[in-house]
């Protein structure tokens, strides 16, 4: 019987977005004894959001599972290399970017398209490099673009709930991704208006990711919790 301690699994949000999108995932990862820590990512910049999860991640005793939806595919990318306690890497509809790789780049892999870049309202933001702005999906667009499987109710709320989030994390290059050392998981959504799933099975392809696909708009941690849940207890060796 195997009576080693069950991993911390770190859920990163992306963006336009905050963590309590987990909910579901983390109630029930916590009713199966996995403790649990979903942080804020910052949204400020690639290198900037890595240092802080990896901070965060540094006071956690024992091992880890990082798991990223979105734009917070890109931060555990970079978090987990060179980490001997991450366990995994888990992409939920995420980014998993190549060494000097773009987010901008990574939407025209597999030949897929998104018309997420011409539905953004931008607002500055104190501190913000000249040229940088906070990016908002549309309000008129949110649902249609980002959760199109959720209810009208639920999808309106969000859309004024949105972070915003520095557009030059789109421009940045990543670092060194963890996914060549590191075990990797990666859910598909199929139905994905925001992230190509052409694009998401192209990164879960070279990440040598072992992949699910789901019938779920971007949101894929809300609509489709129980195969998301699945999936991470995967990667954790449950």
């Amino acid at each position: 019987m195997n009576t080693a301690p069950l991993p911390t699994v770190v859920l990163i949000h992306g963006a336009f977005a905050d963590a309590s999108g987990w909910q579901a995932v983390a109630d029930d990862l916590r009713g199966r004894g996995y403790p649990v820590l979903a942080p804020a990512n910052p949204l400020r910049g690639v290198a900037a959001d890595a240092d802080y999860v990896r901070d965060v991640v540094s006071t956690i005793e024992g091992d880890v599972v990082l798991v990223g939806h979105s734009y917070g595919g890109c931060v555990i990318t970079n978090v987990g290399t060179g980490n001997p306690r991450v366990r995994a890497l888990v992409y939920i509809a995420a980014f998993a970017p190549d060494e000097g790789e773009t987010l901008l780049e990574t939407f025209e892999l597999g030949g897929g398209s998104t018309e997420l870049g011409d539905h953004l309202d931008r607002r500055p933001y104190p501190g913000a490099a000249e040229g940088d702005a906070d990016g908002y999906i549309e309000l008129e667009s949110f649902h249609r673009l980002f959760c199109a499987d959720l209810s009208a109710e639920l999808a309106g709320f969000m859309s004024v709930a949105q972070r915003g989030f520095a557009l030059s994390c789109l421009s940045s290059p990543s670092g060194v991704p963890g996914w060549r050392t590191i075990p990797s998981w990666y859910l598909v959504a199929a139905d994905d208006a925001t992230i190509p799933p052409e694009a998401q099975r192209a990164m879960s392809k070279r990440a040598g990711a072992h992949t699910v696909e789901v019938s779920s708009s971007h949101v894929a941690m809300i609509s489709k919790p129980a195969e998301t849940v699945e999936l991470i207890v995967a990667a954790a060796g449950g």
